[in-house]
């Protein structure tokens, strides 16, 4: 195998560490890899001058647009804050239509996937977005196939990450398709990240729903809900806690959090699951029961919804299955 070319496009504001997670996981993976099957990455931006990042740091290009002509065997267009609002780069767009014909692997980290759309990238294509962006990009464009709760989706040759840190998971993901888990897992264990999470896994905690107030009716009931997570919560028994009328409750619920109630007491669920799954070896019965799902066959249902992956699966994520 010859060596594997990356390319991470850059442009003004862009979000620094979409650039430097990413990047260290292949320069990390090249640890454990032979002289003549390693990563080289690149920087690719609209000028070699300094690019200011949108945590003030200064960033420049290896190459610009018009010397990266192809060649690339993964090629990412870095996200930033404000490629959700406003029109991207026209030099970064116009380069970015030709991606498919530049790279054998293409696609964004974070908000990037908006750059991909303006490209015409996105079209009929299953994707996803930092979860705060996931509506706007759907909205922006209609018939993309816009994967709210994903770390990261791969459809085809097109890849594309949610927020920020979930650049360091596909690029993990990626590094894994081509050398290994095992080598994926050391580059993991490397950079002091707890294992890459699956592509299905969740991005949305329930403790980004919290309310601003901590004394909020919400917070209340999340905090109930957090704090006895394996008892049962009924939409009146909830409502009940904070003296509101079920439906009242449930309307106001939606209104704060953008969820339902039974959408929160799920994901906490969830979240709670996967924390015992990721640092424990209690039964899966065990687990199922102390998070309020009851059974394992219940508990492997909604993983099995929600997340793509069994419990059994999602904790041999956590384990070098390649070992010994």
């Amino acid at each position: 195998m010859a060596i594997l070319k990356v390319g991470i496009a850059v442009h003004e504001g862009v979000q620094a560490l979409d650039v430097a997670g990413p990047i260290d996981v292949f320069v990390e993976a090249n640890r454990y890899l032979t002289a003549d099957n390693r990563y080289e990455t690149v920087v690719i931006g609209p000028h070699q001058r300094p690019l200011r990042a949108s945590n003030n740091m200064l960033l420049m290009a290896d190459v610009t647009f018009q010397e990266a002509d192809g060649g690339f065997d993964i090629l990412l267009v870095a996200g930033g804050p404000a490629l959700s609002s406003g029109e991207p780069d026209g030099q970064l767009i116009e380069w970015l239509a030709l991606a498919p014909t530049r790279a054998s692997t293409y696609g964004s980290i974070c908000t990037g996937a908006f750059a991909l759309g303006h490209a015409g990238l996105l079209d009929g294509r299953r994707v996803t977005t930092h979860w705060q962006n996931a509506d706007q990009l759907a909205a922006r464009f209609p018939d993309a196939q816009v994967e709210r709760d994903a770390i990261y989706v791969r459809d085809g040759r097109l890849v594309t990450s949610a927020g920020v840190t979930a650049g360091i998971d596909l690029a993990l993901a990626l590094v894994g398709e081509r050398h290994g888990s095992r080598i994926a897992l050391m580059v993991a264990k490397r950079l002091v990240v707890v294992a890459q999470r699956q592509g299905g896994q969740s991005q949305f905690s329930p403790y980004l729903t919290a309310p601003s107030d901590p004394r909020a009716p919400v917070a209340t009931i999340q905090n109930h809900v957090m704090e006895n997570i394996g008892a049962r919560h009924t939409l009146q028994s909830l409502a009940g806690l904070v003296g509101m009328s079920a439906r009242n409750f449930a309307r106001h619920f939606v209104q704060e959090t953008g969820i339902t109630p039974h959408e929160f007491v799920e994901r906490a669920r969830i979240d709670a699951a996967r924390n015992l799954l990721e640092g424990s070896d209690q039964q899966l019965k065990t687990v199922a029961y102390d998070c309020g799902f009851g059974t394992a066959d219940r508990m492997r249902i909604i993983f099995t919804e929600r997340l793509g992956v069994t419990p059994a699966q999602y904790r041999m994520s956590f384990r070098d299955r390649d070992a010994g």
